[in-house]
Parts: structure tokens; sequence; C-alpha cells
């Protein structure tokens, strides 16, 4: 048994290694000196340092002006199509990486969100000032019908369908002190609009699980992301919602789901891509080469080609007088991309 003065005597002990150099202490700095680790204006967060990473090559320069690129999806012909915002239209890229303009929104609406029907039809978010609507393009004759009115008040970002052919969208309104958007459902027959996650500032990317159970949502204006567990469509578990994850630094933008459920979301003004699992926990991160120097910084969104593990991303330049363009890149996506639900007619 250790004896009370035993104790009292350890420092003295101490103290007579300490004199005769047989113990140290690393010294601290002097001064806040900058290390290799937080030099520069885009260090890699503390807690993400070590995550599995890679440096996304080029793949396709689409512009060489500063435009701002998102929604990237791919066609059931294998093409990716995605949303020029700048020049209001959508553009599509073959797999032989030729590039072609799709469609134009009329009445001066900019195409911010895209996704495939089962029926075939390309759903595309159209906005326009501090508003916008839902749109349904029929590839075939090029037919345009409106799904959600502008007029019924909503500012959609991003949207994403079930296997029912019902689709959740993100509602963009707010700030980081105005929570005025949230997360909607809108049923298979487009009749009815549920909001499902209330409350939200500046709701972003929105995605489904591979198994139609968890909804994921980005909320840009206070860096977070949130995960609600479903019972129904429209319904959330009673203790199945909650904050998954903190982003540091500039916000989170659009995101796309793998086979394995794995979320990859665009770290827009920071040239980078997290990927999280499915309980939000960051698990690794694709770069844009140069986001050091903040070249081509704006990385907005991803797409993962079905069945294999071809990540493509979309970033370009986000500073004034930084005359980058803006360009897709190529990574590789820890699982392949989720079967396309559109059905062969």
């Amino acid at each position: 048994m250790t004896r009370l003065y035993d104790r009292i005597a350890l420092p003295a002990a101490l103290l007579l290694c300490l004199s005769a150099g047989l113990v140290s202490f690393p010294e601290h700095p002097k001064a806040l000196d900058y290390t290799s680790e937080v030099q520069g204006p885009l260090p890699i967060p503390p807690a993400e340092r070590h995550l599995v990473s890679e440096t996304a090559r080029p793949y396709f320069a689409v512009t060489r002006e500063n435009h701002i690129l998102e929604a990237a999806c791919f066609a059931p012909d294998g093409s990716l199509f995605f949303c020029d915002v700048t020049g209001k239209t959508i553009m599509r890229i073959t797999a032989l990486r030729e590039l072609s303009p799709v469609f134009s929104l009329p009445d001066g609406y900019a195409p911010a969100g895209l996704a495939f029907h089962k029926d075939g039809r390309l759903f595309i978010v159209g906005v326009k000032g501090t508003l916008g609507g839902i749109f349904a393009l029929n590839l075939q004759d090029m037919s345009l019908e409106t799904i959600v009115s502008p007029e019924r008040g909503y500012f959609p970002n991003d949207l994403c369908f079930d296997k029912e052919g019902g689709f959740y969208f993100s509602d963009f309104r707010g700030s980081a002190t105005e929570p005025l958007g949230g997360a909607y459902y809108v049923s298979p027959d487009f009749s009815t609009i549920t909001c499902v996650i209330p409350n939200l500032c500046k709701a972003n990317g929105i995605a489904l699980s591979p198994d139609g159970t968890t909804l994921y949502v980005t909320e840009f204006a206070r860096n977070t992301l949130h995960l609600a567990m479903l019972t129904s469509p429209t319904t959330v578990l009673p203790t199945g919602s909650f904050v998954a994850c903190h982003f540091t630094g500039p916000g989170p933008d659009s995101m796309r789901v793998d086979a394995d459920g794995n979320l990859y979301i665009g770290i827009v003004r920071q040239g980078r891509v997290l990927v999280l699992n499915k309980y939000g926990i960051p698990i690794g991160q694709v770069l844009i080469p140069g986001r050091e120097r903040e070249h081509r910084i704006r990385t907005t969104c991803v797409a993962i080609r079905p069945g294999e593990r071809q990540l493509l991303i979309l970033s370009g330049s986000d500073r004034a007088g930084m005359r980058d363009g803006s360009c897709i890149y190529e990574a590789t996506s820890f699982a392949p991309g989720l079967p396309h639900a559109v059905q062969a007619r």
C-alpha cells in the first residue's frame, strides 16, 4: 500500500529527476508561427486532415469564364447532364467528352437542379431572383411541363426522387439567422407538397439513402447536415431527426449517394468534396488541384456513374480577378453509383 508520505514525496522526486536531466517536457512555441498544416487561406480542418484523400484529375474544361456549374447527373445513355447557371443553359457531355447545350428555360429562369424521373423525363429546378419552380422536360419532343409553380412561393435548390416517383426538394429561403427554408416532399401524382424538415437556413443539397429510409439535407447558411429517418415519405421517426455533421469554414452545397450509402458533398469555396458514411461521419475527401492557392474552389456538386466508381466533380473559380474558368474533375468513389431509376420504354 502506498503511504501518505510517499505520495507527498513524489513532487520532490520529480524535481530531482528534472534537475538531473532525466525528464523533459516539449517546449512551447514562443510565438504564433505558421506550420505547413495551417499556412494558406484554406487549410484542411484539424479533424479531417488524416482522412483518406485523393487529388482530383482534370476531366473537361467547360468554359474559360467563371461560370457557376451545378446539378451533375448521369443520363441513361451514359452522358452527363449539368447546369450552367450563369449561362442559364442545361448542358450535356457525352462519354466521348463532346459538349453541347440541351435546353434553356423560358422567361429568364436559370437551371439550378436536375434529376431524372423513372419515366425518362428530366426534372429541372429553375430559379429567378429569390423564387423558383420545378419543371419536367420531355427530351423526346422538348416539351416542358410545370410541376411546382413559382407562384407557390418556394425557392427550390435541388431535388431527388424516391422509388415511387415522388420527389424531395430543398427550399433555399432564409439566411443564417432566418430559418425560412426546409425540405419538402411532392407526391408521385405531383398533387401534394408536404414539409418534411422545417425551419432550415438555406436548405441546399438533398439526397435519399439507397433503401429510401433516410433523408439527408445540407443547410448552407448554418453549415450543417441534417439526417432524418423516415417511416413514410413524409413522416420522420420521433427520435430519428438530428444534425449529423457540422462543417468548418465555407459551407456545404449539393450531394450524391453511392451504392453503399456514402454521401459526397461539395464544400463550396473550399475546393474539395467531403465524403461521409450513412451516419454522417467523415471518411474521406477529394481535393481540387490548386485549392491551396484558391483556384477553382467553387466546388458545388458531384455525380457518380451508375455501376462504376467514376466520380465527376463540378468546380470553378470563386475569386474576383481570377479567370480560371469552370471545369469538371475526375476521381474515384468508395463504391459504385446507384443504378439508374429510368425504366426502359
